[in-house]
């Protein structure tokens, strides 16, 4: 054994002392971090009364010149390289309360004025916060492995290396691999959000290969399932909804930008062009339908056509939510505070918010009741038309002419709704929403666009005869623009109009002498000013100008998207002081925040040169909020466990390597592939590892955070009931189309003049997957929202999981489940028939994939005698459960293993992943 002298030990424990004195001299020389030290101590104590709110004294600590400039008292409160002459400082230490800052609060701790003092002395240098600079190259980076190659493993050591480095340093011990079973539950659960199959876990528990892992990986990245279960990640960040929202809150057909998002995930279609064609994809060159209904990713906000309601305050109020969501699904910040001062906490300037805006603000949707610009669907035969006219224009006219034809039969843009007329006389805007004059009655249209086109498209309905109308310039007496028969109907009447340049204001006047003093000529939603077609008076034209029309009137199924302002009809955007809409400060150019990447040189200033600037592999958000959100959604808490949050008031990255080495690697490796990304983190060890913890991991490390253990956590909503459908056999596997409506409670649905309802979906239908639920915004799928999920009516970034009774009372109660424990009892009694014990080690394995312990099964047992005994005395109650006729001898077997079904199918084990 080796023992120390007492000479050694002295030796030794002077070394030791020096060397502690020394780690003490460095570490009081190691210069004060701005982000991690000096602003979290600003953030907490001063900037609530010196930052982007409120300055007072004419200081704000919220930018550096701000800081370093002068206050109200003529001279700065901070003097770079000089503390001691620092008001800043000098007034931490004051003892007098009306002097002493923070001022009527407790003082700071000696900790925190040394912390400030040496970083004034250092010279106030202010550093980026973490978030706003851009991932850097890792430092360590393991071979490449794209999704669909299973002969590579794209976890060897990468994700693996900067959790174990995590692990080492914060000491503690990671557990062992999860089972195969648990494992592929847990694997097939996250990446489509349905349990394995039996035959897939058949084949995977016999398969030794080294590669049995990753191939089912592969399998299940390439379901076409994978793409409907993170469909629903997606759809709460797009607020999507099948009603309108507001009071109303009547239907809209939007299923197919759903259906959008599925097949997207499904083709694996890069992170930057799905940006791109959700933020722009009617700004792309040529954009077929697809990359139009993409654009109803904005077309997602609610619109409000209640009577009495100002269409202009709900399409501001659209463009905000445009600019509060862009922001927080692609850059994780909170920037709704900037629309009315400057952000208290982070680097974005009031301005910065209206920059913003000004790309989003010029588009040709206003709040109208027909939800217009419309994607126009047209069917085989609408389709024919469109081809002859389009293949007359070709022949007859110019590339421009084809375009701006082609675009106005599919969206019937640009036009000039009813709203925009006033100074009526004898009329009125009807309900809010229509153009409605009496006989003789008349209103003005100022400042419309007339650029020498000749013909004006009017859309209109009247049910009597005899109505005209006049269009006259610049006044009632003005010269005679056009005057039109208006026969009854409901059309878009073609109707000639003198050529006139520039902007001019139009005197509709309406007649019909057969009608009473308080009857409307008719009603007018919009018109449309437009030359005629090319090739007019060559031989053939008469019918394609009719076909035009015709196209023009045809009603096809058609779905709301984005669609950019013509250049005549340009915005300006202003700044709105304290951000009121109605009181407007500065006009404002489009531009991005000083505080992120520069805006691309050579990208357009509208939103397609946004959606650049957010796909720049330059921007320092992009790729860490969408890795953080798939890292939440797999491991059930984020490396920055505040989603919506990036900012400095959000929490710290639990291991900021893994999230910047990730971010690197979806960007440059994967060239943006979610799917790549996805199969980098379910390969890694630190995924397959067994969810047991122990009382020192729950001591140091309740939340797993710091991954020594594998996942484990309630499923969504979506997941919830889809197993229960899957387990049951009840599961229908179509996939795509209109919104289904499986059972709801009655009453749940009271909607105010519409008199809609819901109508229980049949064939199949009513067991489809939970993403194709239908949507109402005021009164969502009861069931979804008592395990969290969103009503759709703003962008939700992460749904905080809760544990209540209501939760169980659903699983219990709610006939959807109801009717699948019935249905898995079915399928337990074609396993065991009359036995009890062998149905019930059936149903628990259909559901859990291995043998039920004695000890499960014995609570399970006593369940089903109690209920066996119950409906064995009453038959009626029995049959009322299993919904049948009339009661038949030997039922109660069957009710009996229906309620133990229906407690196999509430085990937490069952409800949780892991």
């Amino acid at each position: 054994m080796f023992n120390l002298t007492t000479s050694r030990l002295l030796m030794f424990l002077s070394a030791a002392l020096t060397a502690g004195i020394l780690a003490i001299g460095c570490n009081s020389r190691r210069p004060v971090d701005y982000s991690s030290e000096v602003k979290p101590i600003l953030n907490k104590h001063c900037i609530s009364c010196h930052g982007g709110v409120k300055q007072s004294g004419g200081f704000s600590v919220l930018f550096r010149e701000e800081a370093l400039g002068n206050t109200k008292s003529g001279h700065p409160a901070i003097i770079p390289g000089d503390a001691a002459n620092s008001e800043f400082i000098r007034r931490l230490h004051n003892k007098d309360p009306k002097e002493r800052m923070p001022y009527k609060a407790a003082p700071l701790s000696k900790e925190e004025i040394s912390i400030l003092t040496r970083w004034v002395d250092e010279g106030a240098k202010w550093g980026e916060h973490w978030a706003y600079v851009s991932p850097a190259k890792p430092d360590y980076a393991p071979p490449a492995a794209t999704a669909g190659n299973a002969a590579q493993n794209a976890g060897e050591g990468g994700v693996d290396h900067y959790i174990n480095l995590k692990l080492e340093e914060e000491k503690l011990e990671a557990a062992p691999q999860a089972d195969k079973i648990t494992l592929l539950r847990r694997l097939s659960l996250d990446l489509t959000g349905l349990p394995p199959t039996e035959q897939m876990m058949q084949s995977f528990l016999a398969d030794n290969s080294p590669d049995a892992y990753e191939k089912r990986v592969d399998s299940l990245l390439a379901s076409p399932h994978y793409g409907e279960h993170w469909a629903s990640m997606w759809l709460d960040l797009a607020r999507y909804a099948d009603t309108k929202g507001y009071e109303r809150d009547v239907r809209r057909d939007f299923w197919r930008y759903r259906d959008w998002v599925i097949n997207a995930f499904n083709h694996d279609m890069p992170y930057d062009r799905f940006t791109v064609e959700q933020l722009a994809g009617d700004l792309l060159p040529n954009p077929d339908n697809d990359q139009l209904i993409a654009t109803a990713f904005h077309r997602n906000t609610m619109n409000n056509d209640e009577g009495g309601t100002q269409d202009e305050e709900f399409r501001v109020a659209a463009i905000i939510d445009r600019v509060n969501t862009t922001m927080e699904v692609w850059q994780g910040t909170t920037i709704a505070c900037v629309q009315c001062h400057s952000h208290p906490y982070d680097p974005f300037r009031f301005e910065d918010y209206y920059k913003l805006m000004a790309f989003l603000n010029n588009t040709r949707d206003e709040d109208t009741f027909g939800e217009h610009p419309k994607l126009r669907l047209y069917d085989s035969v609408g389709l024919r038309k469109v081809d002859s006219i389009t293949a007359w224009i070709k022949q007859y006219g110019t590339a421009g002419e084809l375009s701006e034809t082609k675009d106005f039969l599919r969206t019937l843009e640009p036009k000039i709704h009813a709203h925009n007329a006033d100074e009526y006389i004898n009329g009125e805007l009807a309900d809010t929403k229509f153009m409605a004059i009496r006989h003789g009655g008349s209103c003005r249209v100022k400042k419309v666009p007339v650029n020498n086109r000749n013909n004006l498209l009017l859309k209109y309905w009247t049910g009597r005869d005899g109505g005209s109308l006049e269009i006259r310039d610049g006044g009632l007496n003005g010269p005679l623009v056009a005057r039109q028969s208006l026969p009854k109907g409901n059309r878009v009447l073609d109707i000639p109009i003198t050529p006139m340049e520039g902007y001019r204001n139009l005197y509709f006047i309406f007649r019909n002498s057969s009608l009473g003093p308080l009857e409307s000529v008719c009603n007018v939603e919009w018109f449309a000013l437009r030359n005629d077609l090319p090739g007019k008076g060559q031989p053939g034209y008469k019918p394609v100008e009719t076909a035009f029309m015709q196209a023009v009137n045809a009603n096809p199924e058609s779905m709301p998207v984005m669609w950019e302002n013509p250049t005549e009809m340009f915005r300006p955007t202003h700044t709105f002081e304290r951000g009121n809409w109605m009181v407007l400060g500065e006009e404002v150019k489009p531009d991005v925040p000083e505080s992120l990447n520069p805006f691309p040189d050579k990208a357009p200033r509208n939103r397609l040169g946004l959606a650049m600037w957010i796909t720049d592999k330059n921007n320092p958000l992009t790729a860490r909020v969408m890795v953080n959100r798939f890292w939440e959604h797999l491991f059930g808490i984020g490396i920055v466990e505040t989603q919506e949050d990036f900012g400095t008031q959000g929490f710290l990255p639990s291991n900021p390597a893994l999230l910047d080495y990730l971010s690197y690697r979806f960007m440059n490796t994967y060239n943006w592939s979610m799917k790549s990304l996805l199969r980098e983190m379910v390969t890694s060890e630190a995924y397959k590892r067994d969810s047991r913890s122990s009382p020192e991991l729950q001591e140091k490390d309740p939340a797993n955070r710091y991954l020594a253990r594998g996942p484990r956590f309630r499923l969504s909503a979506e997941q919830v009931r889809d197993q229960a459908l899957a387990v049951s056999g009840l599961l229908s596997n179509k996939m795509l189309g209109a919104s289904v409506m499986p059972y709801q409670p009655e009453g749940i649905w009271q909607t105010v003049w519409s008199g809609d309802n819901w109508k229980i979906s049949e064939n199949g239908d009513q067991y489809r997957r939970a993403v194709y639920t239908f949507i109402k915004r005021t009164a969502p799928y009861p069931s979804a929202i008592t395990f969290d999920a969103s009503s759709r009516e703003v962008c939700l970034q992460r749904r905080i999981r809760t544990n209540t009774p209501l939760q169980a009372l659903v699983t219990l109660n709610d006939p959807v489940y109801v009717e699948a424990a019935r249905s898995l009892a079915l399928r337990m009694q074609e396993s065991g028939g009359q036995d009890a014990k062998t149905c019930i080690r059936a149903g628990y394995k259909r559901a859990m994939y291995k043998d039920i312990i004695p000890g499960k099964e014995a609570v399970l047992e006593k369940l089903y005698r109690q209920a066996y005994d119950k409906f064995g005395k009453d038959p009626k109650a029995a049959a009322a459960f299993l919904q049948a006729p009339e009661p038949k001898k030997g039922m109660e077997h069957l009710a009996a293993l229906t309620v133990v079904a229906n407690a196999i199918m509430n085990l937490d084990e069952f409800l949780s992943k892991s």
